[in-house]
């Protein structure tokens, strides 16, 4: 078998990108992860970075705590990041664990599960996006967005398992595997050149 005939499970990180009290993104990335490892392709890792005790500022050489994300990060082949929206823009906290990490991220593909009020997050992807692009990291196109205030969201932030959910949620685990896949096998061949 080839590398590029690989069928072994993807190993996908899905980040829980918010550390704020209160917040859903916990509720939201397990949401995701219990779909996700319906899926024989996958072999989900939920990583939140609310379990990492991250310097304020980034120190000459890492903390435990920052090799551990930066390990984590090193071993997945693949990155679902579930962000809020603040102020039209992502968590400090995510920004902050993304520069943990540097060659780790690279030539590996990431999806976007984003929730807020009206824009249901998507204002957070679009920057989200810019900074991924300079890690060598490959976004997903579709997204699983959805707003907060809606009727079908519960009161815990878990949105509803209707059908046109799933279908995004599987339109985007779909484009992921692909690229996945692609880029894992494309690793194997020949590390990646930044």
């Amino acid at each position: 078998m080839t590398a590029s005939e690989d069928t072994t499970a993807l190993r996908v990180a899905v980040i829980v990108g918010s550390t704020r009290k209160g917040r859903v993104g916990d509720v939201v990335a397990h949401w995701f992860a219990g779909l996700a490892r319906h899926r024989e392709d996958l072999d989900v890792d939920v990583v939140d970075l609310a379990d990492f005790d991250l310097p304020g500022q980034l120190p000459a050489e890492a903390t435990d705590d920052m090799a551990r994300l930066a390990a984590r990060i090193e071993e997945s082949d693949a990155f679902v990041v579930v962000t809020p929206e603040y102020n039209r823009s992502f968590p400090a906290s995510l920004k902050q664990a993304i520069d943990v990490a540097y060659d780790e991220w690279h030539g590996k593909p990431a999806g976007f599960v984003s929730y807020g009020c009206r824009s249901a997050g998507l204002y957070a992807v679009e920057q989200l996006r810019c900074v991924f692009v300079e890690l060598h990291v490959v976004t997903m196109r579709d997204t699983v967005s959805f707003d907060l205030f809606a009727d079908d969201v519960d009161e815990s932030g878990r949105p509803a398992d209707d059908g046109e959910t799933a279908s995004r949620v599987a339109a985007m685990l779909d484009q992921l595997v692909w690229w996945g896949r692609a880029l894992r096998a494309a690793r194997a061949e020949r590390p990646y050149v930044t």
